[in-house]
């Protein structure tokens, strides 16, 4: 079986083979099929012959030897087989005799031996190639021809050429294969013919090719007369050869006048171009031969063609030439070369594309800008800005093809929604709004609360980015974490709210064209104002989470730096937030700070307030009773200045402002006012600050 496989893996392809291995199971040598036949050796010494493509058995074979290699001929009339030892024989397998309804093939009277490789030829079945030793000798209906000495292995035998291999020499460096490895061999006809035909002349040479028939010796025969223009023997051997285009060929130059003509044709079916380039020029048809390097996709020589004639005629081919150029540095991915070409060639569509490939972002531009309104090239470059994310340029170019929707899509793509929401606004689109709050949702759905505050800020939407820095600061401030990043992130929200007002006025007093401009503006009005009245708190008290750090930290600092007396006022000032900081740390310090300022009586009040706190633990609010007891058994809860400072801070309608440099109350009729968050600080607390103790806007 080990034989079997091995010479069966070039019928693998065959689909056949899987019928084959079913229904054999004793081979041991090769196989060979034909278009309708296949021959099959048996271990037993017979031959089975199988039709295709059902594999059924059509006649059995007797063999006097083994086989080792079958070749059937191209009709499949004849089997060549070498068996073990060398010797080739021959199977005639039409051969019949009349012994009682069974068909009997003849094995032929020829035998060789030391043959170690045979092959067909493909188009003659009464020829084949063998090799004897280093020895190849050509056979035509069993008679040998004069022997070529040679050690190659036959790849193919076809049109009197035989193709062979040096695997020897091949394999001694499979890695550098050389084409000289490959041989191709005349067959002796094919020589004669030729010798005939240089040496006697066509007449005699058309005779023994007829009596000698073969398509390569009549096409060898045509190519000969075309040479010497002798159509009527050229179209003759085109027809015995059956080649339709070398008589349409004929038939062509003989509807030619011109000799010089003909010679140039001839010479370009030939494939001496250059000679027949030389021909038309000589015989001033430049036309005929820019029409000549055309077919040959020679544009470059088309090109030298074109510039060394004149006239207005050749202007489209001179812009194909160009642009064929243009491809062939293209296809190559020398896109600097190609644009050359495309410019003088005036092809747009691909310059833009080697402008998008070279990274010439500017050169893209300039030829966006330099198209027509509503080109259709257009929606391609703005696309392509859009990929290296260049937003204005790719608006710009989906608006100059009227493209609105597209521009916002773009802008939306690229995260750029302030600008996405301006071209809404002017292009009357609705759904900006749908879009953006989806994207908002999806960027909260996955945790990116910041980005989405940045979205609705460049958005113009400051209301609901102060919305989420708000929550931001809630939720920080409930973590106990560092007061100062709380600080600011209120002030930040606060911010945003000045920025909401500021957008609201600079709506209301801009000037509108038309009334459903002003219709719809109006309508945002109101929906902003309807989106004003559903927060209190942010609106109204934007900056109440600022104040209120701002004063726990002012009041700490002051502390610290042995101010106890403004700490103590300070912190007084903490009792308005309650609901921002918890009560237990505003007591907490508001007691420590007077308890530091000798202010027992309001020390009191705040451990009186600590104690009566419904979130402390009862282990805590013992804590604060023991830690009272100690303080004010020997301290009475008096204080020893400014015994009304309580009663004169007390909130009402009447209250003071607040300079928030400080923590005292503004006395006097001119103070300092920050023109962002609107608080004041007094006149002799501002010399020392270049920014709003507040908001940390400039003084200036």
């Amino acid at each position: 079986m080990n034989t079997f496989l091995r010479h069966c893996i070039s019928y693998v392809a065959c689909k056949y083979c899987i019928l084959l291995f079913q229904a054999t199971r004793d081979l041991i040598c090769s196989i060979t099929a034909s278009d309708k036949v296949l021959i099959v050796a048996r271990e037993s010494g017979a031959v089975h012959r199988y039709s295709l493509p059902n594999v059924a058995l059509e006649q059995k074979y007797g063999l006097s030897c083994r086989a080792f290699h079958m070749s059937l001929n191209c009709n499949s009339s004849r089997l060549a087989i070498i068996d073990l030892s060398g010797v080739l024989t021959f199977l005639d397998l039409e051969t019949s005799y009349d012994t009682g309804q069974q068909i009997i093939g003849e094995q032929l009277k020829f035998e060789r031996k030391d043959v170690w490789d045979m092959k067909w030829a493909n188009d003659n079945p009464d020829l084949f190639a063998m090799m004897e030793k280093t020895r190849m000798y050509v056979f035509r209906n069993l008679d040998p021809e004069e022997p070529i000495q040679t050690s190659g292995y036959i790849c193919n035998f076809e049109d009197l050429e035989i193709k062979s291999v040096l695997l020897d020499e091949l394999l001694k460096d499979p890695e550098h294969p050389n084409k000289d490895y490959i041989i191709n061999f005349e067959i002796r006809s094919l020589r004669d013919s030729r010798a005939l035909i240089e040496k006697v002349g066509i007449e005699d040479a058309s005779q023994f090719i007829e009596d000698n028939p073969h398509p390569r010796l009549w096409r060898l025969l045509a190519e000969a007369a075309l040479q010497k223009l002798d159509l009527q023997t050229a179209e003759q051997a085109f027809v015995r050869c059956k080649d339709y285009q070398g008589i349409e060929f004929v038939k062509r130059l003989g509807n030619l006048q011109s000799e010089p003509m003909k010679q140039a044709e001839v010479s370009a079916y030939f494939g001496r171009f250059e000679e027949a380039e030389r021909m038309y020029l000589d015989m001033d048809r430049r036309d005929l031969a820019i029409s000549l390097r055309i077919k040959l996709g020679d544009w470059f020589r088309v090109l030298q063609l074109l510039r060394t004639g004149s006239g207005d005629s050749d202007d489209a081919l001179l812009e194909q030439a160009y642009n064929a150029i243009g491809d062939y540095f293209a296809d190559r991915q020398k896109w600097l070369n190609a644009v050359q070409y495309y410019i003088q060639g005036r092809n747009q569509e691909r310059l833009a594309e080697c402008y998008y490939m070279l990274e010439d972002y500017d050169g893209l531009e300039v030829l966006a800008n330099s198209l027509p309104e509503n080109h259709k090239l257009l929606p391609d470059i703005a696309r392509m800005f859009v990929t290296v994310g260049m937003c204005e340029q790719a608006v710009a170019a989906f608006l100059k093809c009227n493209m609105p929707k597209a521009a916002v899509d773009a802008c939306m793509h690229l995260n750029q929604w302030n600008k996405a929401v301006e071209l809404a606004k002017n292009h009357n689109m609705k759904e900006i709004g749908s879009l953006l709050a989806k994207y908002a949702s999806h960027l909260l759905e996955k945790n990116k609360t910041l980005d989405a505050i940045e979205l609705y800020r460049k958005a113009n939407h400051f209301l609901e980015a102060a919305k989420l820095l708000f929550k931001i600061a809630d939720e920080e401030a409930k973590k106990r974490t560092k007061p100062l990043r709380v600080k600011k992130l209120y002030v930040l929200a606060a911010l945003l709210v000045e920025q909401y007002h500021t957008h609201v006025k600079n709506t209301q007093k801009g000037k509108l064209k038309g009334k459903q401009i002003e219709a719809t503006s109006a309508l945002a009005g109101l929906l902003e104002e309807d989106s004003l009245l559903s927060d209190n708190r942010i609106i109204d008290n934007a900056w109440r989470g600022a104040e209120a750090y701002h004063f726990f930290l002012l009041a700490q600092r002051q502390l610290y730096e042995g101010y106890v007396d403004a700490a103590m006022r300070t912190a007084i000032h903490l009792r308005d937030y309650e609901d921002i900081i918890p009560a237990v740390e505003i007591y907490s310090l508001l007691a420590l700070c007077a308890c530091a300022n000798r202010a027992f009586g309001t020390c009191s009040k705040a451990f009186i307030k600590l104690e009566s706190l419904e979130t402390l633990s009862p282990e805590q609010k013992q804590q604060y009773e023991d830690l009272a007891l100690e303080i004010f058994t020997k301290h009475s809860p008096k204080d020893s200045r400014n015994p009304r400072l309580m009663s004169s801070q007390n909130g009402g309608e009447g209250k003071l402002p607040t300079c928030i440099a400080s923590g005292r109350p503004i006395t006097e009729y001119q103070f300092w006012m920050c023109s962002v968050c609107k608080h004041g600080v007094q006149d002799r607390e501002i010399s020392a600050y270049s920014f709003c103790p507040l908001c940390h806007s400039s003084t200036s």
